[in-house]
């Protein structure tokens, strides 16, 4: 019986070794029996030393001025032919055709499809693969092309260093809707389990892309999930794009990582992988450190206070030198009208005539005429003197 026990331990451990599964037979989860925490030990390359996402520490980033603009081609011309649309059990998929393609990068690479991560909280509780100095966005969407320049197809293309260019779209909520991003929302309800697909109406992908495709973090990494290649060159946008609350409550509660005949249904939630250690790589920037500067909410704020403040204290300013004008005017005009209400003589002094002088009268004629005057007067006197009566005879 003795000799029984190793024989029949070889034999349990062979079974084992034939029913362990294979890397492409694993069903992988975000969280659960092969979770994240698990995915190098079924596919290596999970535990490499270039893995996506990173968070993007402002900071340290390097400004690289031969980074260029990335252009899409042909996202705005979709065609008649509709757009396929697929629960693969981990994110919402639609493939894209190969007309749409993808300049600003070293060689030309040609769209494969778009999908999207999200979080389970609604606003303000994560949900992004990529962060920003520590801070998650709500959702985050990611286009995937290959470089058709040096490889056939993206099977040849995801195995190599140089074969895939993913970007990156970070997703915030806000009060309007994103009339975009409806063009998928709307019709998640056809697709709820998880392998169900339908085609929808083509649109423009362009949409769902912020406007601004020249401000964006640049750094060589991988797929965000398995077999998690280490293949891409990530463009992670700047500027966010937002959507409304309804749109992501859309996006959360909708589609569901279990199939339509399985009995438990498990929502697809939080479909995001954790930050992963950059290891010496380095993000570059295609804009400066002074244009490109991460701003929080409270430095906005104060920035926003500052202007006023200065707008206003400005004002004040223009205000006080337009009164001082206005009162030296006002001193100047009185001062003019005092002057004009003077005599014309003290005004116009120069032209007063000087005083005659009094030439003095000669000796004789000043002689004569006290004669005259003494005469005059003695004839008078002699007028007024009474003549004397006759006496009468005896």
């Amino acid at each position: 019986m003795d000799s029984f026990g190793p024989f029949i331990l070889l034999i349990l451990m062979f079974f084992q070794w034939t029913a362990a599964p294979t890397a492409g037979e694993v069903t992988w989860t975000y969280s659960g029996l092969v979770g994240q925490s698990e995915w190098s030990e079924y596919f290596p390359e999970c535990g490499g030393t270039s893995q996506s996402p990173v968070d993007v520490t402002t900071t340290k980033t390097r400004y690289n001025p031969d980074l260029k603009a990335v252009t899409p081609l042909g996202y705005s011309q979709h065609g008649n032919r509709p757009f396929s649309l697929h629960n693969n059990g981990h994110t919402v998929v639609i493939e894209l055709p190969e007309w749409m393609g993808l300049r600003g990068l070293p060689w030309l690479f040609t769209a494969v499809q778009l999908h999207l991560h999200w979080g389970s909280g609604g606003p303000s509780h994560g949900g992004s693969e990529h962060t920003i100095n520590g801070q998650s966005a709500d959702a985050e969407l990611h286009v995937v092309h290959y470089n058709s320049e040096l490889y056939p197809n993206m099977s040849a293309a995801m195995t190599q260093r140089d074969g895939l260019a993913v970007l990156g779209i970070l997703i915030v909520t806000g009060e309007e809707t994103n009339p975009g991003f409806d063009n998928i929302l709307n019709y998640l309800s056809r697709i709820r389990h998880a392998d169900q697909k339908a085609f929808i109406p083509a649109f423009d992908v362009q949409s769902l892309l912020p406007k601004d495709l020249g401000r964006y973090y640049r750094y060589n990494g991988s797929l965000t999930t398995p077999p998690c290649y280490q293949s891409v060159i990530w463009t992670l946008f700047r500027e966010r794009v937002q959507i409304s609350k309804a749109q992501l409550l859309k996006m959360e509660t909708i589609l569901y990582s279990s199939k339509s005949d399985e009995p438990d249904r498990m929502l697809l939630q939080d479909n995001y992988r954790t930050t992963q250690p950059l290891n010496h790589r380095v993000v570059f920037t295609s804009f400066s450190a002074e244009s490109g500067k991460e701003l929080s909410s409270g430095e906005v704020t104060a920035i926003v206070v500052g202007v006023m403040c200065g707008c206003v204290g400005l004002a004040v300013i223009i205000r006080f030198i337009v009164k001082t004008i206005r009162f030296f005017k006002l001193l100047h005009l009185e001062t003019v009208v005092v002057n004009s209400s003077t005599s014309s003589w003290d005004v116009l002094h120069n032209n007063r005539p000087a005083p005659m002088p009094r030439l003095k009268e000669p000796e004789k004629e000043k002689e004569k005429k006290q004669d005259v005057a003494l005469n005059s007067t003695s004839a008078a006197e002699k007028k007024e003197e009474p003549s004397p009566s006759p006496q009468s005879e005896p």
